[in-house]
């Protein structure tokens, strides 16, 4: 394979969640990848901790998902989205519905889990508004959440450093408090015994705004990119019920828990909790095409299908919704996840995984350990006004080690692709034990 070579100038590119001037001083560059391993331009291999960014759940350069891509290009690069079709759109969305948890029969495509969160609000306020409720007009997320970057999903949103610049988010928008209690749970192997009353905060919010008004509240069942807040036990049982009570629709962000991370297909199926819409993206085409999706149940969908045939129902899409490549390479995906077995593996391997993670109890600045499915968090003590930079330090030299971790805020985040094998785990935990010793 021939190797790139590293840019003679870096400066074009305005990089995404990402400081910029650091890296452009010494940049760190990925040329390719195979299965668990990215290869780096100075010709080193690297243990993918993430799963690329919480999305190549199937390892990288998978065989079927290249040659689909590769044969799709040949034969239908692009169809119009809007008043026309293609056939692998309506196979991918049958593909989809057949493995979504009953009563989930229709899928609407978007690219990217950000798209996906602001269509599943769009859907939600229409929704009420075809029913006659057409002042339910308010949006309920919850602190430390993360649902994208665009300006719906970020004003449900709740990290304070994804909203501070942007000065006001859409109106009528209230946030529940977030899950995390580590003076109860420190430390916990998967769900905590303490914090299921945290979601009575929503009747709270009910009675201040009145139920009425409101029109749905969206959450992550585990909420990822804040650092791996795992539901209390009952948790999401009594949100659907509040919900349920009020009248309220409940979605899921499952654009980081889909496709097997928690060892089961979705975690809709892992918590046994069925909210009436949830969003998908990241595995849904293993990482390689950008590609996003809404489910919903069919009460929400049919609920659109009135007045005259001629005229759009949901007046929403985008020039990308079910493109023929994307289709192509996530219908491939899903073949490979069934051939390898790997939407249920992370339940094969939790306990392997959890017991690996929990040995690092004791490491230096290390004073929380979460984990659930495959999917872990190293939480360390900050550096006392330099807050985040402990963890980057450790991000930067698990690197410069061969290993590929995460950090948001001072938490590490682990989130293989779901074909780890037991002896890629002793050495991503060999590896980061080593980092947490040479942390300052």
């Amino acid at each position: 394979m021939t190797i790139a070579h590293r840019p003679n100038d870096l400066a074009s590119f305005w990089m995404p969640f990402t400081a910029n001037r650091q890296f452009k001083k010494t940049p760190r560059m990925f040329v390719a990848a195979d299965r668990m391993r990215y290869k780096t331009d100075d010709g080193r291999s690297v243990l993918d901790g993430t799963a690329g960014l919480w999305c190549c759940n199937a390892g990288h350069n998978r065989p079927k998902i290249v040659e689909a891509i590769r044969q799709q290009a040949g034969e239908l690069d692009y169809a119009p989205a809007f008043q026309m079709g293609h056939p692998k759109a309506f196979e991918f969305a049958n593909r989809l519905v057949a493995m979504a948890p009953e009563g989930f029969d229709h899928v609407f495509f978007t690219n990217s889990g950000s798209e996906s969160a602001d269509t599943a609000l769009k859907m939600a306020l229409a929704y009420h508004r075809m029913r006659g409720e057409a002042q339910r007009v308010r949006l309920i997320g919850r602190e430390r959440a993360y649902h994208g970057v665009n300006f719906g999903g970020m004003s449900v949103g709740g990290i304070g450093g994804n909203r501070k610049m942007f000065g006001q988010m859409l109106p009528h928008v209230d946030h529940i408090r977030h899950t995390h209690d580590p003076a109860r749970n420190a430390f916990t192997r998967g769900m905590p015994e303490h914090g299921a009353e945290f979601a009575d905060e929503l009747e709270r919010i009910c009675t201040l705004h009145d139920p009425s008004t409101i029109a749905a509240v969206i959450v992550e069942p585990m909420a990822g990119s804040t650092g791996v807040l795992i539901p209390p036990k009952g948790y999401l049982e009594r949100l659907r019920a509040i919900c349920d009570k009020h009248g309220i629709l409940l979605i899921f962000d499952e654009v980081i828990t889909g496709f097997g991370r928690l060892g089961a297909p979705f975690a809709v199926d892992f918590f046994g909790v069925k909210p009436d819409m949830f969003t998908i993206a990241k595995g849904m085409t293993n990482g390689v095409i950008p590609m996003g999706g809404v489910f919903v149940q069919g009460k929400i969908h049919d609920a659109f299908m009135t007045g005259p045939e001629h005229m759009i129902e949901f007046a929403h899409g985008y020039t990308y919704s079910g493109n023929p490549i994307a289709c192509a390479a996530g219908i491939a995906t899903l073949d490979t996840y069934a051939e390898d077995g790997l939407l249920t593996r992370g339940a094969e391997l939790g306990a392997y995984w959890a017991d690996a993670l929990h040995s690092l109890k004791g490491l230096p600045h290390v004073v929380d350990i979460r984990n659930l499915g495959l999917i872990g968090a190293v939480e360390l003590e900050p550096i006392a006004g330099e807050p985040t930079k402990r963890a980057f330090s450790c991000f930067l030299d698990a690197f410069e080690h061969d290993l590929l971790i995460r950090t948001t805020g001072d938490i590490i985040a682990l989130s293989p692709p779901l074909i780890i094998e037991k002896s890629d785990i002793d050495e991503l935990f060999g590896k980061l034990a080593d980092v947490l010793k040479r942390a300052a």
